[in-house]
């Protein structure tokens, strides 16, 4: 890790993206699930996160279901010609507001033709397959069905390019070997970093990281040194996780969700965070704390 100030883009899918991004997910209701608490401020944060100079935007289908996907397309339609939108497969929702795994080939083409549908796109810049297994790590085992099926909606010109979700290196090879992949989706945060050596084994490929849960998902992170060094920077935990995300490896995007305006703000105010290199050592710190 450097303290030389990070790049502020990297290339994903053809086309040079701001390294900090928007996550929809909290658009929808409750659970990820049904309309936004309060309509017309999630349209006013999706206009306000790509007039602030978001250009990579995360969805899903299955967020909500349906619900994020129209909020963007009522707010953003037609798309700038810079952004890239990135939608996932893998699951579909129940009514009791459950999470169905939805792998199989006929899934993933209903999967797309959904996204395609709420988007308003005739193509989708990138579709990432997200293999179900434990929430928060991937579960070895071969992925060759599904990212098949992906080139094949790919080769049909309704997919440009194809990522990955919760999974693991060896996954990741198996998957290059049948398609290109742009990038990988996987948990990791300042204190949550299993995936190191895949971080840079990604980098050395030129293959984007998208961390998913970058502030620690349903638990949020916690900690006193985090806290004293946000204070001493004037700034708040949260965008100093953000911050140190960027310091971390140049290949690494950030997609924060929020349905909040203020929140918003805070986080696109992270590309401009300085973090000095005493303050580098003490977040990397916090690493070996977790893991006592």
């Amino acid at each position: 890790m450097s303290n030389v100030i990070p790049e502020r883009t990297f290339k994903l899918a053809g086309r040079v993206v701001n390294r900090v991004g928007y996550g929809a997910m909290q658009l929808a209701g409750p659970g990820v699930f049904g309309p936004p608490k309060d309509h017309a401020t999630a349209i006013a944060v999706l206009r306000e996160a790509v007039e602030s100079g978001v250009n990579h935007i995360d969805t899903s289908d299955f967020y909500g279901p349906h619900v994020t996907n129209q909020l963007i397309r009522e707010a953003l339609h037609p798309y700038a010609d810079d952004l890239v939108l990135v939608t996932k497969l893998g699951a579909v929702r129940g009514a009791d507001k459950s999470w169905i795994p939805a792998q199989e080939p006929d899934e993933l083409r209903r999967g797309v033709h959904d996204n395609l549908r709420n988007l308003g796109l005739d193509v989708l810049d990138v579709v990432n397959m997200r293999i179900m297994g434990d929430i928060h790590a991937p579960l070895e085992g071969s992925i060759e069905k599904q990212v098949t099926a992906l080139a094949e909606l790919q080769r049909e010109g309704l997919i440009r390019h194809v990522g990955l979700s919760n999974v693991t290196p060896t996954q990741v090879a198996e998957a290059r070997k049948i398609v290109d992949i742009v990038c990988v989706q996987n948990h990791y945060n300042l204190v949550h970093r299993a995936d190191d050596a895949f971080v840079d084994e990604l980098d050395a490929l030129g293959i984007a990281y998208v961390p998913f849960f970058p502030l620690g998902g349903f638990t949020p992170l916690q900690s006193t040194t985090l806290s004293d060094v946000a204070a001493s920077l004037g700034v708040t935990p949260m965008q100093v996780a953000l911050a140190w995300l960027l310091y971390r490896s140049p290949n690494l995007l950030l997609i924060p969700g929020t349905s909040s305006l203020g929140h918003l703000r805070e986080n696109m105010k992270v590309a401009e965070l300085t973090l000095p290199e005493e303050v580098l050592r003490t977040l990397d710190g916090l690493n070996q704390e977790a893991a006592a």
